[in-house]
């Protein structure tokens, strides 16, 4: 299955990912998820600012984030193929690949396979999920041909 994204650019910055490397990263992890059927994707790349505020109203927390991520929950009784929605902050994501000299569009892959997992219903808020978590990103990226992005981290 094939993900289908909407993506949505509300930034002027020219380094973004392209629509097909987002679709692939998506399809990446669902291929994973063979069980499935949620397919569609809306990835919204953002400023700080609207990061920040999105951050500030649902997580509490008054600053830009790399990811941002929002499962979509249909009504009762109905059946959409909407697995949600992903917004990412440009300039953070930006930032992050300098600070930890990964190449940014492997950061970028990255960011969208870590907020798939969460629209998948991953998490990291306990030690095990984490190392759940980090074990299939460190898999999907691997399919990707991108390294280890905590290994890098850690550097």
């Amino acid at each position: 299955m094939t993900a289908l994204i909407d993506y949505q650019l509300a930034t002027d910055a020219t380094q973004v990912p392209e629509t097909a490397q987002l679709e692939r990263w998506v399809t990446t992890v669902l291929e994973h998820h063979p069980e499935e059927h949620r397919f569609e994707v809306t990835i919204r790349i953002v400023d700080a600012d609207e990061s920040q505020a999105l951050n500030a109203e649902y997580r509490d927390k008054n600053r830009p984030t790399n990811v941002l991520s929002f499962p979509f929950e249909a009504p009762r009784g109905i059946e959409l193929p909407l697995l949600g929605d992903l917004i990412i902050c440009q300039s953070v994501v930006a930032q992050e690949a300098t600070q930890q000299q990964k190449p940014l569009m492997q950061h970028y892959a990255h960011m969208v396979i870590h907020g798939t997992l969460h629209l998948l219903g991953y998490d990291h808020m306990q030690d095990d999920d984490a190392e759940t978590m980090e074990q299939l990103e460190r898999r999907l990226l691997a399919r990707l041909d991108i390294p280890d992005p905590y290994l890098i981290e850690m550097q």
